[in-house]
């Protein structure tokens, strides 16, 4: 049985992100975002899931973890984020005075919070919280966090689909060690990497023409300083394609020519909640 590594604690949403990818597999949590990157570089046959984005909140900032290990991406996954207050079983909404949670777990309740007027607590992850509060027991005290943290933990929902906004979504990508990807077919496909360019005037500028000159669409074009500097940058890109397609392979060779360091991260078939 192949494992897939979490960061985070049981019921987690990037724990229910890894059930709907790999129903079968052995999932383990990690405490880190790091020790989910040493662990699957180190296993040739583990995979980790990682949250990349958020639709609401945008990036969760794991990029200078991609420039460093430079796993492959073997897909996307887009997993519906529903909130939930849980507490004590037998409270109500009315005993909460104070809600724990991870800091994008409040920021997506804001709304819910202050119309409820709950005192907030920032908290490493989600279901961590929902674990603590099912230790302390104390009938004042919620965490925000997925329906399977109750189940996990014994609590009570006790308000359901609290975010902001319906339609909360994040994206996880699965990555692993060894290097494979899909064959060129008719499917509609991402090809993910990153890049580093040479030190010269409108760099950026002059590197992305290849693109538009043969219709490649960019989807994610994304900065990040290069370790102790911010005079040089790394890129990190997603475009609609197959790197196998003569047009993406026609942009990517015009794109090396401005480049310092090029790597490709992954070629993968684009989830369809992208058609949505």
């Amino acid at each position: 049985m192949s494992k897939i590594y979490f960061q985070g604690t049981f019921g987690a949403y990037s724990h229910l992100a890894a059930l709907e990818i790999k129903p079968n597999a052995e999932v383990v949590p990690c405490k880190t975002f790091d020790e989910c990157f040493l662990r699957a570089s180190s296993e040739n046959d583990s995979l980790i899931v990682i949250p990349e984005a958020n639709r609401i909140t945008g990036n969760i900032g794991i990029e200078y973890l991609i420039f460093k290990y430079r796993l492959n991406i073997y897909g996307e996954h887009f997993q519906k984020i529903e909130h939930n207050l849980l507490g004590q079983p037998g409270s109500s909404l009315s005993d909460i005075k104070n809600v724990f949670s991870h800091a994008q777990g409040l920021s997506q309740c804001s709304e819910f919070i202050k119309k409820n007027k709950l005192i907030e607590h920032i908290r490493a992850d989600t279901a961590g919280s929902a674990e603590a509060i099912s230790k302390n027991k104390i009938k004042s005290e919620a965490a925000i966090a997925s329906s399977l943290s109750a189940k996990i933990y014994n609590l009570e929902i006790l308000a359901t689909k609290i975010e902001n906004e319906s339609g909360n979504t994040t994206r996880f990508l699965i990555m692993g060690k060894e290097v494979k990807q899909p064959n060129f077919g008719s499917k509609k496909y991402i090809t993910s990497f990153l890049f580093k360019l040479k030190s010269k005037p409108a760099a950026l500028y002059q590197s992305l023409g290849g693109f538009a000159i043969n219709g490649v669409n960019l989807t994610k074009l994304q900065s990040y300083p290069e370790q102790n500097s911010f005079k040089s940058y790394f890129f990190l890109c997603d475009l609609d394609g197959h790197i196998e397609d003569p047009k993406v392979q026609k942009s990517l060779e015009e794109l090396g020519l401005h480049c310092q360091d090029f790597h490709v991260l992954g070629v993968f078939e684009a989830d369809s909640f992208r058609e949505k």
